[in-house]
């Protein structure tokens, strides 16, 4: 069996560094060919040395210039320029979209218009520019597998299925840190309490927006581009387990659920290999031991952000880029010890309230979106 070849647009993060996992225990089916990361750069290097990629792309010239003298037979690229030449060339067969947020835009859509298989982990790309990117899929004959453990779930349970039997997808949530939460306590969350996430290891924006429910709202978003449903058709319930990913109701009345283990080396294997299945990694999921399986619905008043997103995917698709940019300039400042955990709904929400939404026709009319939203909001942030 002759490997395939895999570039890793953001390879250490976490989702990044769980693939890379992946590779380690299957190197007869896999083989890095591409790494691409931001500022971690002595992770890079530690990557480099084990994997022996034939390109690589960092975030700053300064760490490209010390790889090119360290590395002298490897080819080093530097910022997002970099990433996407990566992500479009001739070699690999499956490109990893794993950097976070809408920088991860160009270098996905460089791996579409390259017809590359792509295994995506890089949500806001959808969110942001579902219609182009669905569009550049059709032009260039690629794919895309998600790599999220909850559209990774409806993939499978839509596997053979006709989309006019689905009457509903629902995609479950933790509920993060603070479902169980008085909402008028919030305002009192430290960042350290909004990253102690009872499920899930991730990077700090990720795990704040599963704080948030935002997670959630931006994948209903992606849901809708990624399985061209309605969003009529789309629901998120609480399931604090997280051993349900998602369900899929049809027509009839039958209720498909995907179940797995709480670690994204399961679907982010499952992307790699598809249409095969790979041999398990870890330990099996015994039901009974993980106990009652519980199913909450979602509070407004806990949960602002996802309503503003079910909001959001009612309008047109200038609305959610600018959410996107808000939620990122929110999560930041609150990161940054600047605003409070409840703050973060009150700045996007009153940026999506502002909002004059506009035509979105190529990738400059989102990045413009994106531009002057977070523009704004950074000044909504210093009148706080």
């Amino acid at each position: 069996m002759t490997p395939k070849k895999i570039s890793v647009l953001g390879s250490t993060g976490s989702i990044g560094r769980s693939t890379l996992s992946v590779v380690r225990e299957s190197s007869a089916r896999l083989e890095v060919f591409g790494l691409s990361a931001g500022r971690n750069s002595a992770l890079l290097r530690d990557q480099i040395v084990e994997f022996s990629p034939r390109v690589v792309s960092c975030s700053r010239k300064e760490d490209a210039a010390r790889l090119r003298a360290d590395f002298p037979s490897l080819e080093v690229l530097d910022g997002i320029d970099g990433a996407a030449a990566i992500a479009g060339r001739a070699e690999p067969d499956i490109v990893v979209s794993a950097i976070t947020g809408i920088s991860g835009l160009r270098p996905t859509l460089a791996a579409l218009h390259a017809g590359k298989r792509v295994a995506l982990a890089n949500k806001e790309s959808m969110v942001v520019a579902g219609k182009l990117m669905r569009d550049t899929l059709k032009r260039n004959g690629g794919e895309i597998i998600p790599v999220d453990s909850e559209h990774s779930g409806v993939f499978q349970c839509l596997a053979g299925e006709r989309r006019e039997n689905v009457k509903r997808v629902i995609l479950t949530a933790s509920g993060g840190p603070f479902f169980k939460k008085d909402p008028d306590r919030l305002g009192d969350v430290s960042v350290e309490e909004a990253l102690s996430h009872p499920r899930w290891e991730m990077g700090r924006k990720v795990t704040i927006d599963s704080a948030t429910m935002m997670n959630k709202g931006l994948e209903l978003i992606e849901a809708r581009w990624l399985f061209d449903l309605e969003p009529f058709r789309l629901d998120m319930i609480i399931h604090p387990q997280s051993i349900v990913h998602s369900l899929v109701e049809m027509r009839d009345g039958s209720v498909i659920a995907q179940m797995s283990p709480t670690d994204m080396r399961i679907p982010i294997q499952y992307a790699l290999t598809y249409p095969d299945r790979a041999d398990n990694l870890l330990k099996e999921l015994d039901l009974v031991k993980e106990g009652p399986l519980e199913f909450l619905p979602v509070e407004a008043d806990r949960f602002p952000l996802a309503a503003l997103a079910r909001r959001v995917l009612e309008e047109s698709e200038s609305y959610s880029i600018a959410m996107n940019a808000a939620n990122e300039v929110a999560v930041e400042a609150f990161l940054q010890r600047d605003i409070s955990f409840q703050d973060i709904a009150v700045v996007v929400t009153s940026a999506i309230d502002s909002h004059r939404p506009r035509s979105v026709q190529a990738v400059e009319d989102i990045l413009d979106i994106d531009k002057e939203t977070r523009r704004l909001t950074k000044i909504q942030l210093k009148q706080r």
